[in-house]
């Protein structure tokens, strides 16, 4: 069987037939095949497991995010003209997390592929922020090897699954149905709702309430009914988990 690299022998003559054979199994995980193998070498190489700094996917992944958060905006624009700039904010940053990146991440089965040192994994397992990484970073491999249109094409599907999954959630406004399913996916449990205080009389009462998962609580809200303050608190919620997701 040829080698999918006998078209340039000077660009495989750069690696080791080890990482030939790693970066072949990468471009079958993501049905790629790439002009300079190098390039995915390196998308594909976390720090803690590069020669040196400048062969790790670092710059790549800090260039992958902007490529992404392009395609995306551009999506979303081409394909929803009725929403308004707040409605595509608001999906753009639910789309473009590191969530998702990990999770498309494991879909493709990255975690086969992506090259760390020792003490790295966490059970086994590469860390969620790491898979994100390396998914943008093999975007921004895809994007200088092989162009903008077969990047695009490439991330294409990983978008509209996201947009959809987005959308069904915020049927209805509904942040309770959107948190519920955010925190089964990220932390395997479900919320639970606590009314911290009850005012009023009983014709007209008011509750505050606050979402928590585990031992954490959420901020807090209040409500005239406890299902209008719970949609409330988990909305509030969702917005405390979006900030941590910006902030790292």
């Amino acid at each position: 069987m040829p080698n999918s690299f006998d078209h340039d022998s000077k660009l495989d003559s750069k690696l080791t037939n080890e990482q030939l054979e790693l970066v072949e199994s990468c471009q079958k995980l993501i049905g790629i095949e790439f002009n300079d193998p190098s390039v995915l070498l390196e998308a594909m190489t976390h720090s803690s497991g590069a020669e040196t700094s400048g062969k790790s996917n670092e710059r790549l992944e800090f260039l992958g995010d902007s490529v992404l958060g392009f395609t995306v905006c551009e999506y979303l624009y081409r394909n929803h003209p009725s929403w308004n700039e707040g409605d595509l904010t608001k999906i753009k940053s639910a789309v473009v997390s590191w969530q998702s990146c990990s999770e498309w991440a494991r879909q493709l089965g990255l975690e086969k592929v992506i090259v760390v040192g020792k003490g790295v994994t966490q059970n086994g397992e590469l860390p969620i922020s790491l898979m994100a990484d390396g998914f943008e970073a093999i975007v921004a491999a895809v994007f200088l090897d092989r162009g903008l249109e077969q990047a695009q094409a490439f991330m294409a599907p990983f978008i509209k699954q996201q947009v959809q999954l987005v959308q069904q959630c915020a049927v209805a406004n509904n942040h309770k149905s959107a948190f519920q399913q955010y925190t089964q996916k990220e932390f395997s449990s479900a919320p639970v709702y606590v009314v911290l205080e009850e005012t009023g009389p009983d014709h007209d009462k008011s509750f505050h309430v606050a979402a928590r998962i585990g031992s954490r609580q959420f901020p807090s809200a209040w409500g005239k009914t406890k299902k209008e303050a719970e949609q409330r608190a988990a909305e509030l919620a969702l917005a405390a988990l979006a900030a941590l997701e910006t902030q790292d």
